[in-house]
């Protein structure tokens, strides 16, 4: 599938996705979601004091694998960037942290899911939030703008994670976090079983090998990467959907366990050099 119709495809499940939520319904995914319920790839990720603090509607609309707000510690006065917003629960959560002196930033593509975050925005009354349309590979902010990137199980959808990962170290600050969660793939699976994992864990999938996403991270200039599992995926969870995409799942069982996993991806952009003022340092 080409970059072009894997953002056609994904702004249609999104779209799709953020009408339920804007209805009173839960934003679930596809055949996935009419099989297994909305469960068990978004449930649980965010505290109770933390729904508690949120409009329902960016709950009902979180189609994420993680928490990102809490693999990174965010400061008063930072400016944190979220790669594929949704419908604006990590940016909300963000910019609570950050503070009135902090700013918050969304980037979406979805039309549906900027107006649904809108939405959410004004009903949490966060006034140091922005949205913008766009893609997460042409990120529209300057250089050397933003504390900390995050995302939510949203990199791995996207057709040139390259670009995605040159446009996150651009846009960074020097010393800047990336903090991401993210679905991850460890070691080889076959292409057809593959194929029906990655749509049943994240939508519409491209999960990153565990080494390649070190390896691409490392090519764009980051240091100090990392790569924390949080959750394993099993095959006994997604048992109905791999039999309903003609799959058997005690034959693919071995071929898949433990190998799809969401994961806190960190990385740091490297600080600034210090100018040299005399002869010692030059030497």
């Amino acid at each position: 599938m080409g970059e072009s119709n894997i953002q056609d495809a994904v702004k249609q499940k999104y779209g799709e996705a953020a009408k339920r939520a804007a209805t009173g319904g839960t934003a679930c995914c596809g055949a996935g979601a009419e099989l297994s319920g909305c469960d068990p790839i978004t449930k649980d990720l965010y505290s109770d004091a933390e729904k508690a603090a949120l409009p329902e509607k960016a709950v009902a609309a979180s189609l994420g694998c993680g928490n990102p707000t809490a693999l990174v510690k965010l400061q008063p006065g930072e400016t944190v960037l979220d790669l594929g917003s949704g419908g604006g629960i990590d940016v909300i959560l963000s910019a609570k942290r950050v503070g009135p002196t902090g700013k918050a930033y969304g980037l979406d593509m979805t039309d549906e899911m900027l107006a649904l975050a809108r939405e959410n925005q004004k009903k949490a009354g966060a006034e140091n939030v922005e949205f913008l349309k766009g893609a997460i590979e042409n990120v529209p902010l300057p250089d050397n703008s933003v504390d900390v990137i995050i995302s939510n199980c949203v990199i791995n959808l996207s057709g040139d994670k390259d670009r995605v990962i040159s446009e996150a170290f651009r846009v960074l600050k020097p010393g800047g976090r990336f903090a991401v969660s993210d679905v991850v793939l460890r070691g080889d699976v076959p292409a057809d079983i593959r194929k029906g994992m990655e749509l049943w864990v994240g939508c519409i999938a491209g999960a990153l090998e565990e080494n390649e996403y070190r390896q691409k991270l490392a090519r764009a200039g980051f240091e100090s990467v990392e790569v924390e599992p949080t959750r394993v995926y099993k095959v006994e969870e997604a048992c109905e959907f791999l039999e309903a995409a003609g799959l058997d799942p005690e034959s693919v069982g071995p071929e898949v366990e433990g190998k799809f996993i969401s994961a806190f991806v960190r990385a740091v952009k490297p600080a600034a050099k210090s100018a040299c003022c005399s002869p010692t340092c030059c030497a």
